[in-house]
């Protein structure tokens, strides 16, 4: 097979393009920016293009398929000679479709814990020997690619955004997928260049709920505020719902109370507790037995940027964390909180994404970090200006949080220096963000705050 890839620098494509590389297609691609780590990789596998930049000639008849990732504009010029040879394209989710047609999908959605309900499904299942294929949306410990492909597995494990399918294709990527097992983590409004209204998006949610076949299953939260309404609406499939798992937190240590004992965590937080619960539904209906999935999930260490820890020495922690909107805010801080009653917690989070730079979204965040002792925002002027938004103030920030001592930054580098100006004494310092607050090498500042901490 011959496939090529229209802006195969995208995290989601050239991971799937190293996976078809490694099933032992004949990958080829282009894309007008390609950064790191995609590119390092794409190189080592020997599919980094030439030269940057569209490239109409590399369109030929001998392609079998064409993979258009969202990054490319209906115009491009490799998409237009594509639909003037009349190759097939496939759009990111239907490619990955195509590849799982025949498969048991567990489709993993939710507006936030997809990627930790997704990786907590493959590290179970490989730890019971189950074989899987696979996307995720994080690079996981010991996996060296986020997609995995193969003939011989018979499930096959998505992580289900509810973003848009390509520039060519308006519909939710999770709906292209066509469940078997389907997870619906939780809904809290996202995306609101997209789905102008809260009840626009929650209809994404009742329909990929309903595309569930009668002999699969509807996995969801209870907790949820919409989601059990929600499931009253869905008829023909099984329905499972789920909440916190039962547990203790022992030392700093959280245990599963289960009926074959305690089992300890390497996680922790009430969100992935719950989180937790959706797995294990999950592994469930695909064989593994209960016992057997506390047995694996104790072992299992999280994926990137989901409460990851980046240092620590004695009193003092720092975190970091994918968290971005409203309900992933509060959900992380609680955690950490619940985790460490008696320590100062500093939650610093950047507004990065579309919406969380939206003055009509920000209202959203109202009390979001209200469990932290001190609060900090970062924004970039310069991020807004490349999505094209309107500005916004730090008055419109300071109303929106509610918060009286609030602080808020849009240099990065007085970020930093007042982040270490911070006593680290019994400290936690969590760092959120979907994106990297301009640049600041949280490593090298963790290892300078637990300096800092050694010197007090």
């Amino acid at each position: 097979m011959k496939v090529h890839f229209i802006a195969i620098g995208g995290s989601a494509m050239h991971n799937l393009a190293i996976a078809l590389k490694l099933k032992g297609f004949e990958v080829t691609g282009s894309d007008d920016e390609i950064f790191e780590p995609a590119k390092g990789r794409l190189a080592k596998y020997g599919i980094l293009p030439e030269s940057i930049g569209w490239h109409p000639e590399r369109i030929t008849p001998d392609l079998d398929a064409i993979i258009l990732g969202m990054h490319a504009r209906i115009d491009n010029p490799e998409l237009v000679k594509a639909k003037e040879l009349g190759l097939k394209i496939y759009s990111y989710p239907e490619y990955l479709y195509e590849q799982s047609k025949d498969k048991i999908r567990i489709v993993v959605g939710g507006s936030h814990g997809k990627t930790t309900i997704t990786s907590m499904i493959i590290h179970v299942l490989q730890q019971n020997h189950i074989d899987c294929d696979y996307m995720v949306g994080a690079q996981l410990d010991g996996f060296e690619v986020m997609v995995k492909l193969s003939e011989e597995a018979k499930i096959m494990v998505i992580e289900g955004d509810e973003y848009l399918t390509s520039p060519i294709d308006r519909r939710p990527k999770f709906h292209v997928y066509q469940p078997t097992i389907g997870i619906v983590s939780g809904i809290a409004w996202d995306h609101i260049n997209v789905f102008p209204t809260f009840d626009i998006y929650v209809e994404q949610f009742e329909i990929f709920a309903n595309m569930i076949p009668a002999d699969g299953k509807f996995i969801y939260c209870e907790d949820d505020e919409v989601l059990p309404k929600l499931s009253e609406r869905i008829t023909g499939t099984h329905k499972q719902p789920y909440g916190v798992h039962p547990h203790h937190i022992t030392d700093g240590v959280t245990y599963l109370e289960t009926p074959y004992g305690e089992y300890p965590l390497q996680i922790f937080g009430k969100h992935n507790l719950t989180n937790l619960n959706a797995a294990r539904y999950a592994c469930m209906a695909v064989g593994v037995g209960e016992e057997d999935f506390y047995k694996a999930i104790s072992t299992f260490k999280g994926a990137s940027k989901r409460l990851e820890l980046v240092t620590k020495s004695g009193d003092c922690a720092v975190y970091k964390d994918f968290a971005h909107s409203p309900s992933k805010l509060k959900a992380t801080i609680s955690a950490v909180r619940e985790q460490f009653p008696d320590r100062h917690l500093v939650a610093c989070m950047e507004l990065h994404t579309f919406s969380s730079l939206t003055e009509k979204f920000l209202a959203q965040y109202a009390g979001a970090m209200n469990e932290s002792d001190t609060a900090i925002i970062y924004y970039s002027p310069e991020a807004i200006k490349l999505k094209k938004l309107p500005p916004i103030t730090p008055e419109m920030i300071f109303n929106a949080f509610g918060r009286e001592d609030i602080q808020i930054f849009n240099d990065s580098s007085l970020l930093k220096d007042n982040l270490l100006r911070i006593n680290p004494k019994n400290t936690v310092f969590l760092l959120m963000s979907s994106g990297d607050f301009n640049g600041l090498n949280i490593s090298e500042l963790g290892e300078k705050i637990i300096s800092l901490r050694a010197q007090k």
